[in-house]
C-alpha cells in the first residue's frame, strides 16, 4: 500500500478522470472528479457510510491513475469514453450495449439507401438509434422501403444508371430505379428528406410538406406523382393515427425511469416527439449492487448519451441525482442548445414518469419469468445426465436423430440440436438416405452417424490447420450426449459408428409406448425410467417431439415435390428442361396453376403451344 499511499499524497487539486486498477492491472473502476486529491483520497479512508460495493472495489484496488482535465466537463465526457472502452467491473453498465443497432441513412451516397447497421462511422451519413429491439429495426426498415421507395441494393448508379433493367422492387412499386436513369439525384433525394423526417419522428412536418408536393403536380397535371405521393401520405397518417398523443404541449422530451428486484434493474426511456410517444427503448443495468436510484439514472444517462445521435430538449427523469447540471451542460454542448434535466412531482409529466417506471417493472416481472424459465432448462439437463449417472459431465449439447420412410419409400433422416435445454436450429440438418433402398432403420442410422461424424471430423482438421474456431463449421461441434429415436439396436448402430471413428460421447435411446407417447430411455443396453412430472422428461419429450417434427417435414417436402413433378409429366411438350425452367420461375407448382399464358411464355424455352397445354390442364 506504500505506493499507494505516496500518490494519493501527490494528487493535484484539478478537475480529472481516476482510472483505479487490480492486482492483474486490469482496470476496475472509472470515476471523475472536481477535485482529483479529494475525490480519491476518500476511497481510501475509514468510514462507516461506504456502500459494500465501494468497500469490494478498494478492496481490490492495487494502483491507480488520473488524467488530468481542463474542467469537470471535459472530465465527464472523458469518464464516459473510457467506462465505454473499458466497462470497467463496478462501474453500472448497459448489458451488451455494443450490441444494439441504429438505422443508418447512406447520405453520403449520391442515391442513399436504408440500412442496419452494429457501428457508427464518420462517413457523413446519418444515423438514427442505438435501439435495443433489433426485430422493431427490421420491420421499420421494411415499413420504410414499402412507404417510400429507395433503393436497398448495393450497386454503383452513377455508374450503371440507364445500362441495367429495373429488378423485382421496381416491379412491386417498392424502388423507383434509379437504375434506369430516368431518375434525377434532385429527385431520388426529396424521397429520401421525407425517410429523414419520418425517421425523426416528425411526422407532421412530413404530412405538410408531402401535401404540399402533391398539389403542385396536380396543378402541373403530373397525376401520376401525385397518386404516389397520396399512398405515402395515407400510410403515415396510418402510422401517425396509431401513436399515443400524451402530451399537449407538442414538445420533444425523453422519459427515463427504472424498477428493480434484487440486482436485476431495468430502465424504461419512452421517446415523444411534437406530443406523441413515437418509440420506447428497455435496457438492463449490470453491476449494480447497492447503487441508489440517483446513480442508476445518472450512470444510465452517460452511457445512452454518449451513444444517442439526438438529444431533446427536455429529458424527464425518476430520480434527481448530484450531477444534473454538469449532465445538463454537457448535453446542451451536444445539442447546441440548452437542455433541461427535470424530475416531475405533480401533472402530466409526473403520470409520464409513472408510466415509463411501471413499463420497466412489467419488464422486469417478464424478465424474472424468462431467468426462472431457463434455471428449470438448465436443472432439466442436470437431472437427464444424473439420470444416466453421467455426473461428471456438462450436457449442455444434445443432438438427436430421427429416420423416416413411408414402406421404405424416400429414406430422410433429421438432425436437431438443443443447446442449454433450447432447440438450436440454425444447427439443425436433414440427411438423404443414399446408401440402400427400402426400409431399414438400422442401416439409415449407421449412414447418417457416419456422415455426420465424418463431415465433423474433416472440418475440425481444416479448423486446426487455420487455429479457428469449431464453432464456425456446419459439422464441426460434437455433441455431450447423442440421442437416437428408438431402442436397442438404434442405439447399438450409433455406438458401432462412434467406435469405429474413436469416439467417446454418451448415447441414449428414447423409447415410446404402445400409444406412441415418450415412456422413457435406453441407456448401456438398460432401460431408465423417468419420472413423468421431471423437467428432464419434459425436456427429453420436447426433443423427441422435435427431431419426428423435423423429420416428417423433410419427408413431405420430398413427397410433395414429387407429386409436382409427377403432374408436369402428364402435360404434353413438357420435358426435363421446360419443368426446371418453370419451377425456377415459379419457385413452386401452386403459382404454376395459377399463371396465365402470358406469364407462361415469360418462362425461359417455352412456346405458345406448350404454355396453352400447361394452362388447359390446370384450367379445365
Amino acid at each position: 500500500m506504500l505506493n499507494l499511499e505516496e500518490k494519493l499524497k501527490n494528487l493535484p487539486d484539478k478537475p480529472g478522470v481516476y482510472i483505479m486498477k487490480n492486482e492483474n492491472n486490469h482496470i476496475i473502476y472509472v470515476g471523475k472528479a472536481i477535485n482529483l486529491k479529494n475525490r480519491v483520497r476518500q476511497y481510501f479512508q475509514a468510514s462507516a457510510n461506504k456502500s459494500a460495493k465501494v468497500h469490494a472495489m478498494v478492496e481490490n484496488v492495487r494502483d491507480f491513475e488520473y488524467i488530468i482535465t481542463a474542467n469537470e466537463l471535459e472530465a465527464l465526457i472523458l469518464e464516459c469514453n473510457l467506462i465505454k472502452k473499458h466497462r470497467p467491473r463496478y462501474n453500472v453498465m448497459l448489458k451488451d450495449d455494443k450490441h444494439y443497432p441504429y438505422i443508418k441513412v447512406t447520405t453520403n451516397e449520391g442515391f442513399p439507401r436504408v440500412l442496419k447497421v452494429r457501428e457508427i462511422k464518420k462517413d457523413g451519413a446519418k444515423y438514427f438509434g442505438p435501439y435495443t429491439d433489433t426485430k422493431a429495426v427490421n420491420q421499420t426498415i421494411q415499413l420504410i422501403s414499402k412507404i417510400f421507395p429507395i433503393r436497398s441494393c448495393n450497386k454503383n448508379i452513377e455508374k450503371i444508371a440507364g445500362k441495367e433493367r429495373p429488378c423485382l422492387n421496381a416491379h412491386i412499386n417498392q424502388c423507383i430505379a434509379p437504375c434506369t436513369g430516368k431518375v434525377s439525384k434532385e429527385e431520388y433525394n426529396k424521397l429520401v428528406d421525407s425517410v429523414l423526417l419520418f425517421l425523426e419522428g416528425k411526422q407532421q412536418q412530413l404530412l405538410s410538406e408531402l401535401e404540399e408536393k402533391m398539389e403542385k403536380y396536380a396543378e402541373n397535371l403530373e397525376f401520376e406523382k401525385a397518386a404516389e405521393l397520396r399512398d405515402q401520405i395515407e400510410a403515415v397518417k396510418k402510422i401517425n393515427e396509431k401513436q399515443i398523443i400524451i402530451s399537449s404541449r407538442m414538445e420533444d422530451q425523453d422519459v427515463i425511469a427504472y424498477a428493480g428486484s434484487g440486482e436485476l434493474i431495468c430502465v424504461q426511456a419512452f421517446f415523444v416527439r411534437g406530443g406523441k410517444l413515437i418509440g420506447r427503448e428497455t435496457f438492463f443495468l449490470s453491476d449494480v449492487a447497492n447503487s441508489d436510484g440517483g446513480e442508476i439514472i445518472s450512470s444510465f444517462m452517460k452511457q445512452f448519451y454518449n451513444k444517442a445521435l439526438y438529444v431533446p430538449k427536455t429529458i424527464l427523469v425518476s430520480h434527481d441525482f448530484d450531477e444534473k447540471e454538469l449532465i445538463e451542460e454537457w448535453l446542451g454542448s451536444k445539442k447546441g442548445s440548452k437542455v433541461s434535466i427535470t424530475v416531475p412531482q405533480r401533472g402530466d409529466r409526473r403520470k409520464l414518469v409513472e408510466m415509463a417506471r411501471n413499463n420497466a417493472e412489467e419488464n422486469i416481472r417478464l424478465e424474472l419469468e424468462k431467468e426462472e424459465k431457463e434455471k428449470k432448462i438448465s436443472e432439466a439437463c442436470k437431472e437427464l445426465a444424473g439420470y444416466m449417472e453421467l455426473y461428471h459431465r456438462d450436457i449442455n449439447r444434445i443432438e438427436a436423430f430421427d429416420i423416416s420412410n413411408i414402406q421404405g419409400v424416400d429414406n430422410v433422416a433429421s438432425m436437431i440440436v438443443f443447446e442449454n435445454g433450447k432447440p438450436a436450429k440454425k444447427n439443425y440438418r436433414r440427411f438423404r438416405i443414399k446408401g440402400f433402398e427400402g426400409q431399414d432403420d438400422y442401416g439409415s442410422m449407421r449412414e447418417i452417424l457416419w456422415r455426420r461424424f465424418t463431415h465433423g471430423i474433416e472440418e475440425r482438421k481444416k479448423i486446426d490447420e487455420e487455429d479457428g474456431d469449431y464453432a464456425r463449421g456446419k459439422f464441426s461441434e460434437f455433441p455431450d450426449l447423442i440421442m437416437v429415436d428408438g431402442g436397442k439396436g438404434h442405439v447399438n448402430a450409433a455406438s458401432e459408428v462412434l467406435k469405429e471413428l474413436n469416439l467417446t460421447i454418451p448415447i441414449c435411446g428414447m423409447v415410446k409406448d404402445d400409444r406412441h407417447r415418450t415412456r422413457g430411455l435406453i441407456f448401456e443396453d438398460r432401460e431408465i425410467n423417468i419420472p413423468v412430472r421431471s423437467q428432464a422428461f419434459k425436456l427429453m419429450a420436447s426433443i423427441q417431439d422435435e427431431a419426428h417434427r423435423f423429420a416428417i417435414e423433410y419427408h413431405r417436402s420430398l413427397r410433395e415435390k414429387k407429386l409436382e413433378k409427377s403432374m408436369l409429366d402428364e402435360i404434353e411438350g413438357i420435358g426435363p428442361e421446360r419443368k426446371k425452367a418453370l419451377f425456377k420461375h415459379f419457385k413452386n407448382i401452386e403459382a404454376i396453376k395459377e399463371a396465365s399464358i402470358e406469364e407462361l411464355l415469360k418462362v425461359k424455352g417455352m412456346n405458345k403451344k406448350a404454355a396453352e397445354n400447361i394452362y388447359n390442364f390446370f384450367n379445365k
